[in-house]
């Protein structure tokens, strides 16, 4: 398997891959993922180089967004002050789950952060999701708190506001990896 940088041109593919994500969280009783998502905002980090996919052949199995950018009103000023990177919408194809896929992207990302000079990996996950928040710890990744709904500085509902982080290191992931080498955090 290979990862890649998603292109413009695979918006229509990652909006699916996100309906179906959003459809077996429901199936699972979860809320998460349920309110569209809007093609301009995915568009714009596809645009930015921070949309990554993982290929099996001619099929999506995986994907993962990357970036510096954090979202507004969950980390203190103190923390982001630390080179990181936060991961987004870490997605496995249902006709992949079961074969590690995410745990090897969380490496791959760690990896990616370590070359680019970051300390920590950070996350925000859905605050209902335990069985996310579950995976994530038993990926490495240590709970640093979490932002209540109504709370977050931009005054938006908080959902998603369990925040985890994980160092980065080098890491074997087992991807051949053809993205651009990544540009320097923090």
């Amino acid at each position: 398997m290979k990862i890649c940088s998603a292109q413009p041109q695979d918006l229509a593919k990652l909006l699916a891959f996100r309906e179906e994500a959003a459809a077996w969280l429901s199936r699972l009783g979860s809320d998460q993922w349920q309110r569209p998502y809007p093609a301009d905002k995915l568009l714009a980090t596809i645009e930015a180089g921070e949309v990554f996919m993982v290929r099996d052949g001619d099929s999506t199995a995986a994907t993962i967004t990357l970036t510096p950018q954090e979202e507004e009103g969950l980390w203190s000023e103190d923390e982001l002050r630390e080179p990181c990177l936060f991961i987004n919408k870490l997605t496995v194809a249902r006709t992949h789950a079961g074969q590690n896929l995410g745990g090897r992207l969380l490496d791959w990302a760690g990896d990616r952060g370590y070359r680019a000079g970051a300390k920590w990996l950070r996350l925000d996950a859905w605050t209902t999701n335990a069985s996310l928040q579950a995976y994530y710890l038993r990926q490495g990744f240590r709970h640093v708190r979490t932002v209540r709904e109504g709370v977050a500085v931009n005054g938006g509902p908080r959902v998603s506001g369990w925040l985890a982080q994980r160092a980065t290191c080098p890491a074997d992931h087992g991807f051949v990896d053809e993205t651009v080498a990544p540009e320097h955090a923090g």
